[in-house]
C-alpha cells in the first residue's frame, strides 16, 4: 500500500532505504527537479543558438527558422507545473522489465529531457518505457520494484509516497489500497481553463490513449469519467508516436462550442503539442462556405423539426441524386473542326464515355476534369482509322479546344455547391424529383423555404444549411483528410454533422467522445452504432467509462435520477471519489426569495478556494445578469465576447463564470450554483432533450453542488 511521504522522517522506515520516506530523499528529489530545469534551460538555449543563416536559399532559412521557433515553445518551461510527478524503478532481473531497463529508474514527466552527454533526466509520459506507471500492478508488475509520485504545490516539490510493487499480493482482510497524493491530483481545485492528467491517468483510460493509430475508438463516458481528457491524451500520444505522419497529415479536435475549445485549449500545449487544430462543426463548415465564395455565410437559423430533417441521414442521398441529375444526354453529337477537315463523335459514343467515367466512382468534379481528354481521345481514334498520325499535343490541343469546353459544359456543367441546395431547398420540383422515394410529401413541403431567397450570396443559411453545402462540396471534390480526428460530445452532432467530421478523417482514423445521456439536440444521436456508421467508422471499437473521478458521490447520484428516462439502457456511473462533496436544495416561496437565495449562495460559492460556476437557463441569463450587476459581482458570461479586452479578462479567468445552460455541456467547475432546474428542462424542445440538458448542468460540479429554485423540482428527479 503507497506510504504518503511529508518531508520529515517518518518512524520505524521500511529496511530497503531505497524506499525509505524521509527529508534526506525529499532533499535529493528535489534536487533533481531543480537539475532537471537546469537541462531544460540548456537544451532551450541551445536551440536558441541554432543559425537559421546556414540555409541554403531562402525557403529552406525560413522552414528552419519555423522549426527552430515551435522547438523553442514546446521547450518552455512554467515553474508552477513539476516537469515530471513519478518515478519507475525497475527490478535487477524481472523478465518483465522492458528491454534495458532492468536496475534502472526513470522520471516520468510531461516532456523528454536530457543532460549534457544526452541521458534522460526526465523521460515523456507517452514513451514506452512509461506504460508501467499507468498500468503495472502487483498483480503484474511489468518488472517494476518501486512506482514514486510525487506531491506539488505551486510547481515545488513538497512529499512523495512508494509504492513496492513487488510486496506480497494484499489479502481481502487488508486495508484497500489507496494513494494520498493521486487523490489530492485529482480532486485538486481547478481554477481557469482545464489542465491535462497525466500524472493521474488510471489504467482503463490509458488503454484508450495508447490505442494504435489505425483504430478507431468510440468512448462512451459518464460525467466525469475524462472522456474529453482521454481524448486529448490520446491525440498528445499519438502526436509523439507518429510524429511524421501526423505533422504531414494533421490532428483536428472537434468540439460542441467555442467557449469549450477555449476551456481544453491549454492541455495539448501544456504537453508540448501545439501542431492540432480545434474548431466546431460551425467553424468546420463555415470554412467550406468562405471557400466557395466569401459572400456565402451563416447568418440563419431553423426551427427545431426543420434543422432535425435537415440533418437527417436520407438528405445525403437526396443531394446525390440532385447533383448528378446536372448530367445530361446530349442532344446531338460532337463536332471539331481539325485543320481542312472536320471529326465528329457521335451522340451514343459520348453516351457510352459519359457512362464509363459514372462507372468508375469518381467526384462529379474529377470526372468532369476527365471527360474534355476522353472526348478529345475519341477525336484522335478518328484521325487514326482516317490515316492520320496525331500525337499526345493533339489531344491535348483539342481537349482545350473551345468546342469541347462549351461541348462539356453542356453535357457536364459546373456545379456551385451552394448553388445546388439553394436548387433543392427553394425549387420544389428539383427537390421532388431528388427526394423520391426517399421523402415524404410532407417532408419535401417542410424543406422548401416559403421565399427562397435570389442568390446563394443573401440567403440566410443555416448550420444545418452550410452542413448540406459541405456535403455536395465532397461529392465534388473530395475533401481533404486528416491523420486522425478528435470529436467530442459526438452525441449532440446530426447523421450530416457526423458525415461533415468522418470526411476529415476518411483516411486516417477518429476518436469518438460522447455520453448518450447527455444528447440535447432534437437531431441528436440514439446509439453509437448509427453514429459511428453515418461517421464512415462502423467497425470502431466502443469503450464505456463509467468509473467517475471528479463528481463527487452525492452528486452523481442525485443527477442519476434522471437516467431511467433520458438513457434507460446506459450503466449508471459511479464516484470512486472518498469525498462524497456537498449537495444542497433551496426551495424559495417567490422570484423575489429565489434571488436572494442565490446571492447567498453565489457570494458563499465565491468564497471558497476553487472555480465557480453559475449555471442558469438560457432565458435567465439576462436577469442574473442585471443582478450580479447591481451587486457589484464580477464575472465573465460564457458565449459573450470580454467585457475588457485590453486587461484580458476572459472567460475562466475570473473567480465567476455564468453559464447559460446550453453552454454548460464539458465544462467542470468546483462549486456549481444551478438556478431553477424546471426552467432549464423547459427551455428545450421536448420534456427529454430538457431532462438531458438538466443532467448535463448538474453534472459539472467537483465539490459542490447548490440548487436554487422557486418552481417545483421536476418529478423525475425529485422521485428516490
Amino acid at each position: 500500500m503507497p506510504t504518503p511521504t511529508p518531508p520529515t522522517p517518518v518512524p520505524d522506515p521500511p529496511s530497503d532505504t531505497s524506499t525509505r520516506p524521509g527529508a534526506d530523499d525529499l532533499t535529493a528529489e528535489q534536487r533533481h527537479l531543480a537539475d532537471s530545469r537546469a537541462a531544460l534551460a540548456r537544451m532551450r538555449e541551445r536551440t536558441a543558438g541554432l543559425d537559421s543563416s546556414a540555409a541554403g536559399d531562402w525557403v529552406s532559412q525560413k522552414f528552419l527558422e519555423s522549426a527552430i521557433f515551435l522547438r523553442m515553445k514546446a521547450l518552455a518551461d512554467d515553474p508552477t507545473v513539476p516537469l515530471f510527478f513519478g518515478r519507475l524503478d525497475y527490478d535487477d532481473h524481472d523478465p518483465g522489465a522492458p528491454e534495458h531497463s532492468a536496475g534502472e529508474h526513470f522520471y516520468v514527466g510531461r516532456r523528454h529531457v536530457s543532460d549534457e552527454v544526452g541521458d534522460p533526466m526526465v523521460v515523456d509520459w507517452r514513451a514506452p518505457i512509461s506504460l508501467p506507471f499507468y498500468r503495472a500492478s502487483r498483480t503484474e508488475p511489468m518488472g517494476v520494484r518501486l512506482r514514486r509520485r510525487f506531491g506539488f504545490q505551486h510547481g515545488a516539490m513538497t512529499a512523495y509516497e512508494d509504492e513496492g510493487l513487488l510486496d506480497p499480493v494484499p489479502t481481502a482482510d487488508d486495508a484497500a489500497e489507496h494513494s494520498a497524493i493521486l487523490e489530492a491530483e485529482i480532486e485538486r481545485p481547478r481554477v481557469g481553463p482545464m489542465r491535462d492528467i497525466v500524472a493521474t491517468i488510471q489504467p482503463e483510460q490509458d488503454v484508450i490513449v495508447r490505442a494504435s493509430l489505425e483504430d478507431s475508438v468510440c468512448v462512451q463516458g459518464a460525467p466525469g469519467t475524462g472522456k474529453t481528457a482521454v481524448g486529448l491524451h490520446r491525440a498528445a500520444y499519438l502526436l509523439y508516436t507518429h510524429r511524421d505522419q501526423l505533422s504531414r497529415q494533421g490532428v483536428l479536435v472537434v468540439g460542441p462550442n467555442a467557449s469549450f475549445l477555449r476551456y481544453i485549449g491549454d492541455v495539448l500545449p501544456a504537453l508540448g503539442e501545439i501542431d492540432a487544430q480545434q474548431t466546431t462543426i460551425e467553424e468546420l463548415v463555415g470554412k467550406t462556405l468562405g471557400r466557395l465564395n466569401a459572400k456565402y455565410v451563416v447568418r440563419g437559423e431553423d426551427a427545431p423539426e426543420v434543422a432535425t430533417l435537415k440533418g437527417d441521414g436520407r438528405m445525403a442521398e437526396v443531394l446525390r441524386r440532385a447533383l448528378w441529375s446536372r448530367v445530361r444526354v446530349p442532344d446531338e453529337g460532337l463536332l471539331v473542326p481539325r485543320g481542312a477537315r472536320r471529326w465528329r463523335l457521335a451522340t451514343y459514343e459520348i453516351e457510352e464515355t459519359v457512362a464509363a467515367l459514372r462507372a468508375r466512382g469518381v467526384r462529379y468534379g474529377a470526372a468532369r476534369a476527365m471527360l474534355p481528354q476522353r472526348l478529345a481521345h475519341g477525336i484522335l481514334v478518328k484521325m487514326e482509322l482516317a490515316g492520320d498520325s496525331p500525337d499526345d499535343r493533339v489531344q491535348d490541343a483539342v481537349a482545350r479546344g473551345r468546342e469541347v469546353k462549351r461541348y462539356v459544359d453542356q453535357v457536364w456543367p459546373a456545379v456551385d455547391p451552394a448553388r445546388l441546395v439553394l436548387a433543392v431547398l427553394g425549387d420544389s420540383e428539383v427537390l421532388a424529383a431528388a427526394a423520391e422515394g426517399i421523402l415524404t410529401d410532407d417532408e419535401q413541403r417542410l424543406l422548401l423555404w416559403p421565399k427562397p431567397p435570389k442568390g446563394p450570396g443573401s440567403a440566410r443559411w443555416s448550420l444545418a444549411d452550410a452542413v448540406l453545402i459541405d456535403e455536395v462540396a465532397d461529392l465534388v471534390e473530395r475533401t481533404h483528410s486528416m491523420g486522425h480526428v478528435v470529436a467530442d460530445e459526438a452525441q449532440d452532432l446530426s447523421a450530416m454533422m457526423l458525415r461533415a467530421v468522418g470526411r476529415r478523417c476518411s483516411t486516417g482514423s477518429a476518436t469518438v467522445l460522447g455520453d448518450l445521456a447527455q444528447a440535447t439536440t432534437p437531431w441528436a444521436s440514439r446509439s453509437w452504432d448509427d453514429a459511428l456508421g453515418h461517421l464512415g467508422k462502423p467497425t470502431a471499437h466502443l469503450e464505456q467509462l463509467t468509473l467517475g473521478f471528479r463528481v463527487p458521490g452525492e452528486v452523481i447520484e442525485y443527477a442519476a435520477r434522471l437516467l431511467p428516462v433520458v438513457a434507460p439502457g446506459l450503466e449508471p456511473p459511479r464516484s470512486v471519489r472518498r469525498a462524497r462533496g456537498e449537495l444542497d436544495l433551496r426551495a424559495a416561496d417567490s422570484p423575489r426569495h429565489r434571488d436572494d437565495l442565490l446571492a447567498e449562495a453565489v457570494a458563499a460559492a465565491r468564497g471558497r478556494v476553487g472555480s465557480v460556476g453559475l449555471i442558469v437557463p438560457d432565458a435567465l441569463v439576462g436577469h442574473v445578469e442585471s443582478l450580479l450587476g447591481s451587486a457589484g459581482i464580477p464575472h465573465a458570461t460564457l458565449g459573450e465576447e470580454p467585457a475588457d479586452l485590453d486587461e484580458g479578462v476572459v472567460e475562466f479567468d475570473v473567480p465567476l463564470d455564468l453559464v447559460p445552460a446550453s453552454l454548460a455541456k464539458g465544462l467542470e467547475f468546483d462549486h456549481v450554483v444551478l438556478l431553477e432546474p424546471a426552467a432549464v428542462v423547459a427551455g428545450e424542445a421536448d420534456r427529454t432533450t430538457g431532462l438531458r440538458r438538466l443532467y448535463v448542468c448538474l453534472t459539472r460540479a467537483v465539490t459542490s453542488l447548490v440548487v436554487v429554485h422557486a418552481e417545483e423540482i421536476p418529478a423525475e428527479l425529485a422521485q428516490h
